[in-house]
């Protein structure tokens, strides 16, 4: 069957961060020296040759772009200096962009002027409708309240309703996700049952992210500390969510402080400042190979989650210090933050939160499957068993 070629695929992978596909010879270094690479899925090398023959429906239904969690090591083991690890990473931002049926991912990955655009304008609806609300009801010197600056009766409704359409969102795209890659990427139909038997690799590699702890398999101790931070970041940022939608009546009780919501706030805190400083110091010096190159939307994710951190612990400090107006004036600042951040969640960084369990998911789905098609044809071709 006839493949159709698209030529102009590295280019438009030039825009994602893939800069210097065309160096690699296919040496296959980088394979080599991948702990997770296998027969079923081999990376990066199979990736950076469909990228360069321009075979965009195979990196379409591919899963092995998600499979890696760039530690650098094929960066580092690179004859060629093609950086590998960076095209991978690049291909993640690419199927993002694939997977949304809105079409917006593209753009922001596209283009740094229309996402930080898209930032400031929403930060601004943002506060003129908090603004709005002002003139009508609420007071600036009240943080608790009905007569609250910003009751969080409301911002807790906008919340759920925001929450809500980005979760439908997320959720169009992963059912697109499985469609391009188990029904257009698999090479036969998979038995129900068999997603329900590798179920709980979903839960397990998002709440533990284990792959990630294995990338270094040279690492002097036990631990590797890249993981530390990334699962810190992770579980800091999903408690903070959890937190907001379901909890932000009791958070913002005061100025005593609820210490059964707010002690899971302070956990989270650490985390994700842990988390944010060592990322924006990593990216800044260059120590490690998947920090030599950034993408313009991995400088927005950080910084914007280092102004909602801070701008959150600030009116904490105020509210329960007695200052009403430092408090709401610092809450607004963090709505302006926090709101755009939310908006951009299915088309950034933050959606490999659900596409990377879901990819460890599918490919043990396909493993199981490919065992299964296995034992079921020697089961009906008896010359083929093992003497």
């Amino acid at each position: 069957m006839a493949i159709r070629v698209n030529p102009r695929l590295i280019e438009d992978l030039n825009r994602f961060g893939a800069a210097d596909v065309q160096m690699c010879y296919h040496c296959g270094d980088c394979s080599a020296v991948c702990v997770h690479t296998d027969d079923m899925f081999r990376f990066p090398r199979k990736s950076m040759r469909q990228l360069q023959m321009g075979l965009e429906k195979r990196l379409d239904t591919a899963l092995e772009p998600w499979l890696c969690y760039y530690c650098g090591q094929c960066s580092d083991q690179c004859p060629r200096e093609a950086h590998p690890g960076e095209t991978m990473m690049s291909l993640r931002r690419w199927l993002i962009n694939r997977y949304d049926i809105t079409g917006i991912a593209g753009k922001f990955f596209r283009s740094v002027q229309t996402e930080v655009w898209t930032v400031i304008i929403m930060g601004l609806l943002t506060a003129l409708a908090a603004l709005g609300y002002h003139l009508f009801s609420g007071s600036i010197y009240v943080v608790d309240g009905p007569d609250a600056f910003l009751p969080s009766h409301i911002v807790h409704m906008f919340d759920i309703a925001l929450g809500s359409v980005l979760g439908i969102i997320l959720l169009l795209n992963a059912l697109h996700m499985w469609s391009l890659t188990m029904k257009e990427g698999g090479e036969a139909s998979i038995p129900w049952w068999l997603y329900i038997k590798s179920i709980l690799q979903l839960p397990l590699h998002f709440f533990t992210q284990k792959r990630y702890a294995e990338c270094i398999t040279t690492k002097k101790s036990g631990l590797y500390m890249p993981w530390i931070i990334h699962l810190g970041l992770m579980w800091g940022y999903v408690t903070m969510l959890v937190l907001v939608m379901v909890f932000l009546p009791y958070l913002q009780k005061g100025p005593e402080i609820f210490w059964p919501a707010h002690i899971f706030g302070y956990l989270a805190s650490i985390g994700l400042l842990t988390g944010v400083f060592y990322f924006i110091r990593s990216r800044l010096i260059r120590k490690y190979a998947q920090y030599h190159k950034s993408h313009s939307t991995d400088w927005v994710f950080v910084i914007l989650l280092a102004l909602i951190t801070i701008t959150g612990i600030l009116q904490h400090i105020f509210h329960r210090t007695g200052l009403p107006v430092a408090a709401n004036i610092t809450y607004l600042l963090h709505l302006m933050v926090v709101v755009p951040w939310l908006l951009r969640m299915p088309f950034s960084k933050w959606a490999h939160l659900v596409y990377r369990p879901l990819a460890m998911y599918f490919a043990a789905v396909r493993k199981n499957a490919y065992a299964w098609q296995e034992k079921k044809q020697r089961s009906f071709s008896p010359d083929l068993q093992p003497i």
